[in-house]
């Protein structure tokens, strides 16, 4: 198992599930995240990945179980049934298996949507742009520019998101999601749809921002040579339970995850 002894709990999900009607989508999941961490949450379509990460994001509530969060200011909390931007404003942002950029806005205004909440301004200050409002405009600027330039996006700044080819999409997405100055980010399959150039460019970018900005990282993902290359460690769903977790090399070699999902081929060409 990864090393946690000294490090900060900053998630907790104990005992956690979800029932549809008479369909019960995750049973009794549970997690401890710690700050610093990169962790993988792996297993075949139908899994229930997506539903923890809606349950973690607050886009469902649990039907049973409580998940507790430590925010930016270090205040444990229970956040299960709380909404996505009242999660968002402690410090919880996420990204979508299917891109959900505003696509009729610039790449720019896109970042800065994510801005607002930190904004110091009055609506009275907006109508009559006011001295305020302008410093406020400028420091919004800024920034989305300093992010837009990490993720070497910033040439692109005046295109509308919709023309962006589907790499640069995924990167504003991910771009976006950490104007909100996250302390963890939930990325939900970034490397959908990439080829492999795409998918090594953003196993660097993930390592990179992870301690660029500080963050821990929990991530679906189906291509295992980036779950296998830049996750400490990671946890194995089928039919809403875990069925293992572990470091990479215990998952790899954890023959009730093979006959689940990675296939007996795993390590050998195969379930690449």
């Amino acid at each position: 198992m990864a090393d946690t002894v000294g490090k900060e709990l900053i998630l907790r999900a104990k005992d956690v599930s979800i029932q549809f009607g008479g369909l019960r989508a995750v049973s009794s999941f549970s997690l401890d995240l710690y700050a610093g961490e990169l962790i993988g949450l792996i297993g075949p379509n139908g899994a229930g990945k997506t539903t923890v990460f809606n349950m973690l994001s607050g886009v469902y509530r649990p039907t049973e179980g409580t998940i507790t969060f430590v925010d930016r200011d270090g205040r444990l909390s229970v956040i299960s049934g709380k909404s996505p931007a009242q999660l968002n404003r402690i410090g919880i942002a996420r990204t979508f298996q299917n891109i959900r950029l505003f696509g009729s806005m610039t790449v720019e205004d896109n970042v800065k949507v994510a801005l607002h909440q930190k904004r110091m301004v009055s609506p009275l200050d907006v109508e009559l742009r006011t001295p305020r409002f302008r410093q406020d405009e400028k420091m919004m600027k800024e920034k989305a520019g300093r992010l837009l330039s990490l993720f070497h996006i910033d040439h692109l700044k005046d295109e509308l998101a919709r023309n962006l080819p589907y790499g640069e999409q995924r990167k504003l997405e991910i771009c976006r999601a950490l104007a909100s100055d996250p302390k963890l980010l939930l990325l939900d399959e970034p490397a959908a749809g990439m080829n492999g150039q795409e998918t090594g460019e953003l196993m660097d970018l993930i390592s990179f921002i992870r301690k660029e900005f500080n963050l821990t990282i929990l991530l679906i993902e189906h291509d295992m040579k980036l779950v296998m290359g830049i996750c400490e460690r990671l946890m194995v769903l089928n039919y809403g339970r875990v069925i293992a977790s572990g470091v990479p090399e215990e998952i790899q070699g954890n023959e009730d995850v093979v006959k689940a999902y990675l296939g007996s081929g795993f390590g050998k060409g195969g379930a690449s």
